[in-house]
């Protein structure tokens, strides 16, 4: 039965994210590809595009029916296993099995080097009974530009290739596989998507043909029937449908080990390059490899030097469409940390571009915002003084200059954003006085240079009166005689001890 009309629900239920605990991360190495993904609970999560501070879809995982009463979410009723292509390198083999014992699914997941393209070679085993008493439905969740509603769905095709697609502004996306699908439809989440459909039904009984304008999930029937019980799903990107059909029908025409050899092979001339300091452990992981790789994948493609903090939405199943911003956005602490783990694993290049991006975002004060999109527009706009430091710190050649007009206190702490004595803002702050002061004597400004210095000296020798407290319920229950406070507030004077204010 063909797909038709306009599906029910409008708009659908309001959208929100998933997991951000991520299993895996990855990216072709070639900036031909614009396309980043994560992985979580044995599925695709958020895959970016054409930016890596833009997400455009909450999940993509498969469904297993038997048409009768049978009903299996990959994702929630199987439990899932990851192992790298290769040692280094950020693509997967995924292997998830029911935990009914009725399946076993491996899939292989990568970027194509050359589009923009996310691959997925699927196997689907039967443990108990034989193909034909299954039925498997591929389930996406499109969030296009970091919306969920305002997404069009509709079942189309390119150049006679049925397709799925999805579009939100000016990016959208195509869904293909190598063998053609069974049936489709496209809904509205929560009302008349997929997964609605399947877990009453068992099967596709609502075919519709275009969901406009709201929070939208397409769904596939896969045919495991033709060869090896094997086929490849595409979900190709582009400024338009046609663009992304193009993208996807050209990565399904090129051979699937073809794509494997090409992906792996940039990643391992960038493992190379890095110095050799890993080993493989009882995980089937070298940690190490499995660092320098995620700290590349979360470099940009089309601004130099950018990283962002991570490719994830922290508490994503409580935020929506009016909270945009996550840890897919530049952090200046989080990034010079980042430039610093690949400058000790020898891939300088990567560190020298980071601070060069920092040199273009810096504002005319001299402070980074807190965080930003990949372009340099702040997102949140508080100062958090680490957040000053941390770029002088990696800056070996810049220079900066002028009075000091901040600090010791920091109007935000990293983590819960409170003003006041912070031990590592402090700790920060102190070395990138001392950094900036060897940057002003270079530059023959002595007088700036002193200055810095005996700043740097006087936060120091202050930092146990501001920080620290002795004798309190807490020191006498792990029987030491203080600690420091991971914050101190500055807004009551003449307080006795940091725990209850400011001490001058």
């Amino acid at each position: 039965m063909a797909s038709s009309g306009r599906a029910l629900g409008h708009p659908g239920i309001p959208p929100r994210w998933t997991s951000s605990a991520k299993s895996g991360v990855g990216t072709a190495i070639d900036a031909q590809s614009r396309v980043w993904f994560t992985l979580s609970h044995g599925i695709i999560n958020e895959v970016y595009f054409p930016r890596l501070d833009q997400a455009n879809t909450r999940d993509f995982g498969l469904i297993v029916t038997d048409r009768k009463d049978f009903f299996s979410e990959e994702k929630r009723d199987a439990s899932s296993r990851v192992a790298p292509l290769a040692q280094g390198v950020p693509g997967y083999r995924v292997t998830s099995d029911c935990l009914r014992g009725r399946y076993r699914i491996v899939k292989s997941i990568l970027t194509d080097t050359q589009r923009d393209v996310l691959l997925q070679a699927v196997h689907f085993q039967p443990l108990r009974g034989v193909m034909a008493d299954y039925s498997v439905f591929a389930l996406l969740a499109p969030h296009i530009d970091n919306f969920g509603y305002g997404n069009s769905a509709w079942i189309g095709e390119w150049k006679g290739m049925s397709m799925l697609f999805a579009q939100r502004n000016g990016t959208a996306l195509a869904l293909a596989c190598s063998v053609p699908f069974r049936a489709m439809s496209c809904g509205y989440v929560g009302t008349s998507d997929g997964w609605q459909d399947l877990s009453a039904h068992r099967q596709l009984t609502w075919r519709f043909a275009e969901a406009p304008d709201g929070n939208v999930a397409l769904t596939a029937e896969l045919d495991f029937t033709r060869g090896d019980d094997s086929l490849v799903l595409a979900l190709g990107f582009g400024r338009n449908d046609s663009e992304a059909g193009h993208n996807a029908r050209a990565a399904l025409l090129q051979a699937f080990t073809t794509h494997v050899a090409d992906y792996v092979r940039q990643w391992e001339d960038f493992q190379r390059r890095c110095l050799d300091l890993g080993e493989i452990d009882d995980t089937g992981f070298d940690l190490y490899r499995v660092s320098t790789a995620v700290l590349k994948t979360h470099e940009s493609k089309r601004f130099n030097g950018a990283m962002i903090a991570s490719l994830s939405i922290p508490w994503g199943f409580n935020k929506g469409d009016d909270d945009l911003g996550g840890y897919h956005l530049v952090w200046p602490r989080d990034l010079v940390e980042s430039a610093g783990g690949l400058l000790a694993a020898g891939e300088a290049e990567g560190a020298r571009q980071a601070l060069a991006y920092l040199m273009t975002t810096q504002e005319a004060d001299g402070h980074w915002p807190q965080n930003m999109w990949i372009d340099g527009t702040p997102y949140w706009s508080g100062i958090q003084l680490d957040e000053a430091g941390f770029p002088i710190l990696l800056a070996d050649a810049l220079r900066r200059s002028g009075d000091l007009r901040n600090g010791p206190v920091t109007q935000q702490d990293r983590w819960e954003e409170q003003a006041g004595y912070s031990p590592f803002t402090l700790a920060v702050e102190i070395a990138a006085l001392l950094a900036a002061a060897d940057f002003a004597v270079a530059a023959h400004e002595a007088a700036l240079a002193t200055y810095l210095c005996e700043t740097a000296d006087t936060w120091n020798a202050n930092i146990e009166r501001w920080t620290y407290v002795s004798d309190t319920d807490l020191a006498r229950d792990c029987g030491v005689a203080g600690y420091y406070v991971r914050v101190a507030p500055a807004d009551v004077a003449d307080a006795a001890s940091p725990a209850h204010g400011f001490v001058p």
